[in-house]
């Protein structure tokens, strides 16, 4: 759990400074669960210069608490949680500042969202809070105030969580972070999401021994502590903690799990250097000129229009789309006999079996097919359910190679191509990774496709 802050102070002397402005998101990973935003009356003056920037004037402060009426809900709202700001240094030693006054020692582990994009987001030219969020499309209100500058870095802090493809923030914090298990795990599952996402297992060492997927975290991870399964015994066994990424869209999770098991590469995980597709559609030119779609074992030497996870899958495509485009049963390869196909005599079959239907105009509705679900030399945006209501995600595919995946809010955060890049997460394009996305767009017709901007 992370408390995510900003303060406004009155300037002045290092140590001297007072709070005039706090506000407080307590963020799950996910969306904010608690907040508390209130001016303070910091019982000292404060800096022109400070008051022109925040427009925060004494006057103002007249009537607000002070620090000592507000401590205890600081302390509530900040237990159990690592601080997150950016400036950490800054806020944090203001905070424990005031609360040293009152002879109370506040203690947190805080991050940095300076630091943490300085080594996410190297490519930035500027890491100060108003130029960095301007850059990735992150709309500001109140710049300057503690209310719109924390909120501004709790949606910097949702880009950099994703950026994290190192894991970096968990690990660091994962001994602090730490939750033992009770023999039933009744704890840990009590606490789960059970949204879409990726999952992650972790040793008491910190390592991470096991990485999942699925359309239910809660349902999904409490299998593994109530199955007798050998290989749930032994992570049983292992287990110390567990995470969750929430993304909302199932082909980004299935994404993100393959990715990470190459790149964690868990104890528990199989490899997934295999290829996790076993036949493919291809089109093949007749001596006629017909265009014919055969399916396939896969030929990494020939290209394939889609694969799929095993022949029958294969096949069901292949009824469908005969039927769907009035494609000869013949040259899909369903109809194997001699003569015309089965279609034919009861007219479903416009002939191109037995010459009757010119090549052209059947090649036509083929090629349609092969355009629709064909990823070679396409640009496209997927756009799909976000992590929470008012979110949408996409993924990228640029000139027919997965390029990566990002959240957003506002359609000008990809209507502009620097901040699409911006906020992109990149992804190592793969065979297995189109394979993903093609049958993820078979399957889902809720996914749309937006054309990628200039």
């Amino acid at each position: 759990m992370y408390a995510i802050l900003d303060i406004e102070s009155t300037g002045g002397k290092f140590n001297e400074e007072g709070i005039t402005e706090i506000a407080i998101y307590k963020f799950d990973g996910e969306k904010i669960v608690d907040q508390f935003i209130s001016l303070v009356n910091p019982e000292r003056p404060i800096q022109e210069f400070v008051v022109k920037l925040t427009g925060i004037s004494s006057k103002m402060l007249r009537t607000a608490p002070k620090f000592y009426e507000v401590a205890k809900r600081i302390v509530e709202i900040t237990e159990d949680c690592i601080l997150v700001a950016h400036n950490a240094t800054f806020d944090y030693r203001i905070l424990r500042t005031e609360f040293n006054r009152l002879g109370y020692t506040f203690e947190r582990k805080t991050i940095c969202t300076v630091e943490l994009s300085q080594k996410l987001l190297p490519e930035q030219p500027s890491h100060s809070l108003g130029k960095l969020v301007r850059s990735l499309g992150i709309p500001v209100a109140d710049r300057h105030r503690a209310n719109g500058d924390a909120l501004a870095t709790v949606e910097l802090f949702k880009v950099l969580l994703a950026k994290d493809l190192d894991k970096l923030v968990i690990t660091d914090f994962i001994k602090d972070l730490n939750k033992k298990l009770n023999s039933k795990f009744h704890q840990i599952v009590e606490d789960l999401p059970t949204k879409t996402g990726v999952y992650y297992f972790f040793d008491e060492e910190g390592k991470i021994i096991y990485i999942g997927k699925s359309t239910n975290l809660k349902k999904r991870i409490n299998q593994y502590f109530t199955s007798d399964a050998p290989k749930a015994k032994a992570i049983q066994k292992d287990i110390d903690r567990v995470n969750t990424e929430i993304t909302g869209s199932e082909m980004i999770s299935m994404l993100l799990e393959h990715e990470e098991i190459k790149r964690q590469k868990p104890k528990y995980n199989k490899s997934v250097n295999r290829n996790l597709f076993t036949h493919a559609l291809y089109p093949i030119t007749d001596d006629h000129g017909y265009l014919h779609l055969k399916l396939l074992k896969a030929d990494g030497r020939k290209k394939h229009i889609i694969t799929f996870p095993n022949k029958d899958s294969g096949k069901r495509f292949l009824n469908h789309i005969s039927e769907q485009y009035g494609l000869c049963e013949k040259y899909t390869g369903i109809h194997t006999e001699k003569g015309n196909c089965r279609k034919y005599d009861f007219d479903d079959c416009a002939g191109a079996c037995v010459g009757e239907e010119d090549f052209e105009a059947y090649n036509t509705r083929v090629r349609e097919i092969i355009s629709k679900f064909s990823l070679r030399n396409k640009s496209q945006l997927i756009i799909g359910r976000g992590r929470t209501i008012e979110e949408k995600s996409l993924v990228l595919i640029e000139d027919g190679q997965l390029k990566g995946y990002a959240f957003y809010k506002l359609n000008h955060q990809i209507a502009k191509r620097s901040i699409l890049d911006a906020i992109l997460t990149p992804l190592e394009n793969s065979k297995n990774a189109l394979h993903i996305i093609q049958n993820q767009l078979r399957k889902n017709r809720k996914l749309k496709i937006l054309e990628v901007p200039n």
